[in-house]
């Protein structure tokens, strides 16, 4: 289960490398079912690995001049603000239990593991319906516009910091829906954003998590060998035909954490 583990974590750099997100989304179930972590710590571990990995892609990008620095500070600032207090604050006073269904008993691990899949069942909707052609960008912002983007970067860090998703694939669509950024603009900003409220979102967790560093440090280097992988395949592979077929997977690990957790237990 492990070296099935090793190739998922490549596989999820390669997907950030490629499509610019997707692929975070599945790093809280390969750390869960396939190296045994529980679903509270395991989002820890997913912070720091899809902080690392981003800020490796991040870094790429901006070297080709598609990270917009304005744009990511405005976002990305009440998004690290809304991972930290998350992290630092909500996380460690989240009870065991949480309710009662009839006779059954929701708790904290059960609750994050269906919100994740849910989640993840958003992010496959995005990438499998959503438009291959690029809207219309460049027009600048107004004042409402900007207020969007501050409340939607709130609104997505309380998500990062509560699953441990970097939320790239919610992300994208903000930056060239509100913020009129190319896609490739817009990939490179969100890698970014996510590297900033990821890593110090993790740092929250200082205190609050066991964490196996050399574990979490071998899957790291896993993953960002697989987003230079991602990058370097970019130039030859179809990003939209790589979305669609990346999007049907997340649509059947979703289903499939849903019933796990539920039905099949």
């Amino acid at each position: 289960m492990e070296i099935l583990g090793y190739i998922a974590a490549a596989l999820i750099g390669m997907s950030l490398g490629l499509i610019g997100g997707g692929g975070s989304v599945l790093t809280l179930p390969v750390l869960v079912y396939l190296f045994g972590i529980t679903p509270a710590a395991a989002t820890s571990y997913s912070l720091f690995i899809v902080g690392s990995t981003s800020l490796v892609g991040a870094i790429g990008n901006y070297r080709k001049k598609r990270v917009n620095i304005p744009i990511a500070m405005l976002f990305g600032i009440p998004s690290i603000a809304a991972v930290w207090l998350t992290r630092h604050f909500l996380m460690p006073v989240i009870p065991v239990e949480l309710f009662k269904i009839g006779g059954f008993m929701v708790g904290r691990e059960l609750a994050l593991m269906l919100l994740f899949a849910g989640l993840m069942l958003l992010a496959s909707f995005s990438m499998i319906l959503g438009k291959s052609r690029e809207p219309e960008t460049g027009k600048p912002m107004d004042t409402t516009g900007k207020i969007r983007l501050v409340l939607y970067g709130a609104l997505i860090g309380g998500v990062t910091g509560l699953l441990g998703a970097g939320g790239g694939f919610l992300i994208i669509p903000a930056l060239i829906m509100i913020a009129g950024l190319p896609m490739k603009t817009a990939v490179g900003t969100s890698l970014m954003i996510m590297a900033m409220s990821t890593l110090i979102g993790f740092m929250g967790d200082t205190g609050h998590a066991d964490i196996n560093w050399t574990l979490l440090l071998v899957l790291s280097a896993i993953a960002v060998a697989g987003v230079l992988a991602g990058g370097l395949l970019s130039r030859r592979i179809p990003g939209a035909r790589l979305k669609h077929a990346f999007g049907w997977f997340v649509l059947a690990m979703g289903v499939y954490i849903i019933l796990l957790e539920t039905w099949l237990k």
